[in-house]
């Protein structure tokens, strides 16, 4: 699942809110062990601030201020049959979100049915904002058999996340995907 968000980094300039540092909203975990009914098998790991120290030479090629990073986690569910991401379970995770103070991103080409069912990784791409740097993301791909969960947590700028695209699980930047801000209530 490669799809991830580069288009999405304009979009990310519109929203500059003050909000306070995030921490995972209520609700999100059960929402996402429960978007689909079907059986799954989850894997998860995590980069602590430790771990990514270690590797700070090797993310920061020298362009501005090194990230601040405090983690890095994945998780990956695979299913046993084709999911159904279920619409009401979904819109608790995005409710969670929004009551939060996160942002949304989503791509702007997904229909109703193909959001439920999708035949191509989908992406949702959630921001929570300190002044004008980014203190967590959470990107969800949901795919056929397959959904991962990518959380990154520190003080990013909107560039750092293409930076870590490719590298410690985190799908690559697809530069020809078109993130836009989910319309109100999405």
């Amino acid at each position: 699942m490669k799809k991830c968000a580069l288009g999405f980094l304009s979009a990310v300039m519109l929203f500059v809110p003050l909000f306070g540092v995030a921490q995972e909203p209520a609700g999100v975990r059960e929402a996402l062990r429960n978007l689909t009914s079907e059986r799954t098998n989850h894997t998860s790991f995590t980069f602590d601030h430790d771990m990514l120290e270690s590797a700070t030479g090797f993310l920061n090629d020298g362009e501005g201020p090194p990230m601040q990073l405090n983690s890095i986690t994945v998780e990956n569910y695979r299913y046993h049959e084709p999911a159904f991401y279920i619409p009401e379970n979904m819109h608790a995770l995005v409710d969670s979100f929004n009551a939060a103070g996160w942002k949304h991103l989503v791509d702007r080409n997904v229909s109703p049915r193909e959001a439920t069912t999708p035949q191509k990784p989908l992406t949702d791409l959630w921001l929570h904002f300190t002044g004008a740097d980014i203190d967590n993301v959470l990107v969800l791909i949901r795919g056929t058999r397959q959904m991962s969960v990518i959380q990154v947590s520190g003080q990013l700028r909107p560039l750092d996340l293409v930076h870590l695209s490719g590298h410690f699980g985190i799908p690559k930047v697809d530069p020809n995907a078109v993130m836009v801000p989910a319309p109100p209530g999405k």
